[in-house]
């Protein structure tokens, strides 16, 4: 029988040692070595009614230009006068309200135009926040400014050093252009339906009340003037225009308005110039 006092030889010392360290080498982890902790999870988009119905009424908009028959019957349910156009519509709606029963066309053009323009100004009012559309522009202009002398100087940590605020502003871009597409949605949707109904309303009226008087001249309305482009739309078009102009100039000074007074900002020349982002310069 061994002593169980004798001492161990050199070599199984070594072999103890080595099993100790391996021992300490399998412990917990130091916190350098410990895995970091996984980032939350975004929650996932929540369904919006505002977006929905701004697709839907694209896509309606893209259906109705590819297919008369249903563009004609949507004008339709706005008002007509002429049975043979609309069997199932009557005198009554938009047709009511500003027809004059086909005698004012061009009245009827100029008010048509002028709904039309101020329900797309206020879609546009609505889904557009002129200050981080401003913002943006700005922004945008001086980082381009920025990058390009980043370009001329050749460093490459200079350029990589720009990456985050790029992906920053064209994330922010992306985001005020979806906002425009929104308000274009109904834009595109109204411009089909109320050319299609002036269009129905003319084309339903006999021929005198489509003959007016411009410049001393008289002209039927349903002819065509060059092409296939009619009379009407032409002058349906200068209608609209500077409608589309006033509306949102004012609509866009409103919200602007209503904005400084919600952040307690005094706008005006003797006042302290205001910066984009909301702070006394």
């Amino acid at each position: 029988m061994s002593d169980p006092d004798a001492p161990l030889p050199s070599g199984a010392d070594e072999e103890t040692e080595g099993e100790e360290e391996e021992a300490e080498g399998t412990g917990p982890e130091t916190p350098a070595e410990t895995a970091p902790p996984a980032r939350p999870r975004p929650p996932p988009p929540t369904f919006k009614v505002t977006t929905f119905l701004y697709v839907f009424l694209g896509l309606l908009g893209l259906w109705m230009l590819i297919d008369q028959p249903l563009r004609n019957s949507i004008a339709c349910g706005m008002g007509m006068v002429n049975a043979s156009q609309c069997p199932t519509s009557g005198p009554w709606g938009l047709y009511w309200l500003i027809g004059f029963h086909s005698n004012y066309l061009l009245a009827t053009m100029l008010f048509a135009g002028g709904i039309e323009m101020f329900v797309t100004a206020l879609a546009y009012n609505y889904t557009t926040d002129w200050i981080k559309a401003a913002k943006v522009q700005k922004w945008s202009s001086a980082f381009r400014k920025v990058q390009m002398e980043a370009i001329r100087s050749g460093k490459k940590d200079r350029i990589a050093a720009l990456k985050p605020h790029q992906e920053r502003l064209t994330r922010l871009s992306s985001e005020v252009t979806i906002a425009q597409f929104k308000g274009m949605a109904v834009t595109y949707f109204l411009l089909i339906l109320i050319y299609t109904w002036v269009g129905l309303i003319i084309g339903g009226a006999n021929p005198v009340q489509q003959t007016v008087s411009l410049g001393g001249t008289s002209i039927n309305l349903y002819h065509t003037l060059w092409g296939p482009i009619p009379w009407w739309f032409i002058i349906f078009s200068l209608y609209t225009v500077p409608f589309s102009l006033i509306f949102r100039r004012v609509l866009k000074h409103l919200w602007l308005r209503k904005y400084a007074e919600e952040h307690k900002l005094v706008l005006g020349g003797a006042s302290p110039a205001v910066t984009l982002s909301g702070r006394s310069a």
